[in-house]
C-alpha cells in the first residue's frame, strides 16, 4: 500500500484576507491576525507576539482551531488514501459449476470524514505598520508589529493627533462662538489624553530596562509634564525636558494644566493652576482661555516629545 508521507494543509483567510495567530506562551496566548502578502518578505522570518513581544517561528503561532482543522483535513486525506488502496483490491469471483462458491470483496461507500470548521475572530483595531507595511489586527490599541517588532504607540499617537487637527479645522469653520469654544477645548483634552496614553504605553514596554522593581512604570501619569519628567529621570535616566525648546516645553505645560482645570474644575482657574504655571494672580476664579492656535502648537509639540521618547526609550524595532 502507498500512503502520503506529507500532507499540506492551506489555512483559509477570513473575509478581509486575514489569518489568525495565537501566542504560544501560556501566560499570554494572545490572539491576533495578519494579512498575508503584506509586510516583510523572505524565508525564516520570525513572528512577534503583538501583546507580550515573544519572538518565535511563525509555525509556532498557529491557533488551536487551525491545528484542529489541519488535523481533520489530514485525517480525511489518510482515510481517503486508505480507502483508495482497499478499492484497488476489490474482486468478484463468480461461482462455477452446480456447486461452485463465489466470493467477492467490495468496499461499501462511506460517509465523508467531517472537517473541524472554524471562523476567525473579530478584533478591535486594524493597523498598517508604518515601518514594514504589514497589515495586522489586534485587541485593544497598542501592539508590537508581528513582522518587524516595532511598537505602534507612536503611530497611534500620530493618528490621534491627526484627529485633533481635524477637530480644530471643524472648530475654525464655526460661526457659533460657544460651539467653537467647545470644540477647541475638547481638542485640547483629546490631545493631552492621547499623549498620556501613548507615553504610559511607551514606558510600560521599556520598563524592563528601567531598573523599576516595583511596577512604577505601569502607573506613570503624563498629565503633568514636569512631574512626569522627574519620574523619567529616576526610572530611565532620560530628561524629557530636553525633547523640545524651553518655550515649547513651558507652553506645553500650560496647555496640559489648562486641560486639568477643564476636566476637574469646570474650566475655572484655581490656585494650583497659578502655582504650576506662574501666571498672574488676577486670573484666579476666571475661566481658562484656550485658543485654537495654542492647541495647534501643542499638537505639534506632543508629537516632537513623542518622537523623542521613542528614540530615547529605544522602542523602534524592539520587541
Amino acid at each position: 500500500m502507498s500512503f502520503p508521507t506529507r500532507i499540506n494543509v492551506s489555512i483559509p483567510t477570513d473575509d478581509e484576507g486575514y489569518i489568525g495567530r495565537e501566542c504560544p506562551i501560556a501566560a499570554c496566548e494572545g490572539y491576533f491576525k495578519v494579512k498575508p502578502g503584506t509586510g516583510l518578505t523572505g524565508k525564516d522570518l520570525p513572528c512577534h507576539c503583538p501583546y507580550c513581544g515573544h519572538v518565535a517561528s511563525p509555525k509556532d503561532f498557529f491557533t488551536r482551531d487551525q491545528i484542529d482543522f489541519a488535523k481533520s483535513v489530514a485525517f480525511r486525506e489518510l482515510v481517503g488514501a486508505f480507502r483508495r488502496e482497499i478499492k484497488k483490491m476489490e474482486f468478484d469471483i463468480k461461482p462455477r459449476g452446480p456447486f461452485g462458491i463465489g466470493i467477492s470483496m467490495k468496499l461499501k461507500p462511506g460517509q465523508p470524514i467531517p472537517l473541524k470548521r472554524y471562523r476567525e475572530r473579530t478584533l478591535e483595531t486594524q493597523v498598517c505598520c508604518s515601518n514594514c507595511t504589514l497589515d495586522y489586527s489586534v485587541y485593544g490599541i497598542f501592539a508590537f508589529c508581528p513582522d518587524c517588532g516595532t511598537h505602534n504607540s507612536l503611530q497611534i499617537l500620530q493618528k490621534n493627533i491627526d484627529l485633533v487637527r481635524k477637530q480644530l479645522s471643524l472648530a475654525d469653520a464655526q460661526d457659533d462662538a460657544e460651539l467653537k469654544r467647545h470644540l477647541i477645548e475638547d481638542a485640547l483634552e483629546n490631545c493631552v489624553s492621547s499623549f498620556d496614553g501613548f507615553a504610559r504605553e511607551a514606558c510600560r514596554i521599556a520598563g524592563s530596562r528601567s531598573g523599576d522593581c516595583a511596577g512604577q512604570c505601569v502607573n506613570l501619569s503624563f498629565q503633568n509634564l514636569p512631574r512626569a519628567a522627574k519620574r523619567l529621570v529616576s526610572l530611565f535616566r532620560v530628561d524629557m525636558t530636553k525633547s523640545v525648546s524651553r518655550p515649547e516645553w513651558n507652553a506645553a505645560h500650560v496647555g496640559f494644566m489648562q486641560r486639568h482645570v477643564l476636566a476637574h474644575r469646570g474650566g475655572v482657574i484655581d490656585q494650583q493652576y497659578l502655582n504650576e504655571t506662574g501666571e498672574s494672580r488676577s486670573l484666579l476664579g476666571r475661566r481658562v482661555a484656550v485658543t485654537l492656535v495654542d492647541v495647534e502648537h501643542l499638537a505639534g509639540t506632543v508629537l516632537e516629545i513623542g518622537n523623542w521618547l521613542v528614540d530615547n526609550l529605544s522602542l523602534v524595532g524592539r520587541a
